[in-house]
């Protein structure tokens, strides 16, 4: 097992390097540090222009080869992932966002999880039954619901009970207001502001996991080697625990561990909804402001996430499955 994770590990760091190399040629490719300047009316001096760009290394007048060369030299020696065209850090501005979004999407992330799953077996053995019926219209109103609605709807709930207790149970915008030192008030704090976009998260993670997961398992209720299991006695139950269930949950597991990095950058609506400084806003907010090193940091960011995920599922499925074998 050791041997197969550092082998894997390799592999993954030289895609990674390979991946992020690519992006970051794309994004000077495509993004134009510059026009931030000259869009302004009227616009700075271009040697200024010059040597602000020049002082991000983003400028498009310097060779591109020498620029990523600069950039993967400051990296490797100072882990500086550059500046962004107003000069602030990269590097400090993402790593406060990564903890932002951490506290952001964890609590709902494996509430999704854990609730998308357990209703999806629930359902499946209850095929066609008024609990799967009622389950499964339920999951389709809300996979309808765009998250913006969602969240506003949230909100407007959240509002309405505040006002009708006369106490501030939610707050609806960041995630957090205590500045004492107090451990219990800094929780409930945290918990008062995390609790509404917990639920806007949730819903939609656990709507996907019941009817991705009720379908795998369905699947794999009518496979030969589970009607055998009957056939010999087991009640279903039984077979579905003891043999279904760990290899319907293999497709799942791959699914959970490859959304890592969407969890992480894809919750923009939420984070602006909620008026959260995290990764998702800052994404947007660097391909808009043609932020080169900011968007390639992000970047590199999500290809750890994904080939954590990678690794992740590789080492769950084995586990699921004994037939699996990593040599």
């Amino acid at each position: 097992m050791l041997k197969y994770i550092v082998k894997r590990i390799v592999n993954y760091v030289v895609m990674l390097f390979v991946a992020v190399s690519m992006t970051y040629f794309l994004a000077s490719a495509f993004m134009d540090p510059r026009s931030n300047y000259m869009d302004r009316h009227p616009h700075p001096p271009v040697e200024s222009i010059n040597h602000s760009l020049d002082l991000a290394n983003i400028n498009d007048q310097t060779p591109v080869i020498l620029r990523y060369f600069r950039w993967l030299k400051g990296i490797f020696t100072r882990w500086d992932w550059g500046l962004a065209p107003d000069q602030s850090p990269v590097g400090p501005a993402i790593a406060s966002r990564i903890w932002s979004s951490v506290e952001l999407v964890t609590l709902a992330t494996i509430i999704g999880i854990v609730a998308g799953v357990s209703i999806g077996v629930y359902t499946a053995i209850r095929q066609y039954k008024w609990q799967d019926r009622t389950l499964n219209m339920l999951a389709t109103f809300f996979l309808v619901i765009p998250a913006a609605v969602l969240g506003l709807f949230v909100v407007i709930i959240a509002i309405a009970i505040n006002n009708g207790v006369g106490v501030r149970i939610f707050y609806v915008t960041g995630l957090s207001s205590y500045q004492g030192s107090n451990p219990l008030m800094w929780l409930l704090d945290f918990l008062q502001h995390i609790i509404l976009p917990t639920i806007v998260m949730a819903i939609p993670g656990t709507v996907s996991y019941h009817l991705t997961q009720r379908t795998y398992l369905l699947d794999t209720m009518n496979a030969d080697y589970v009607r055998t299991a009957r056939a010999k006695g087991l009640t279903l139950n039984k077979a579905i625990r003891k043999h279904a269930l760990r290899t319907s949950l293999i497709p799942t597991t791959v699914n959970v561990a490859f959304s890592i990095t969407g969890v992480f950058t894809g919750a923009v609506i939420t984070e602006t909804v909620f008026a959260v400084n995290g990764l998702g806003r800052y994404f947007v907010t660097a391909i808009n402001t043609n932020d080169i090193n900011g968007s390639v940091c992000i970047a590199a960011f999500g290809g750890v996430c994904t080939l954590t995920g990678a690794l992740l599922a590789d080492i769950l499925a084995a586990w699921l499955d004994p037939r699996i074998r990593l040599s």
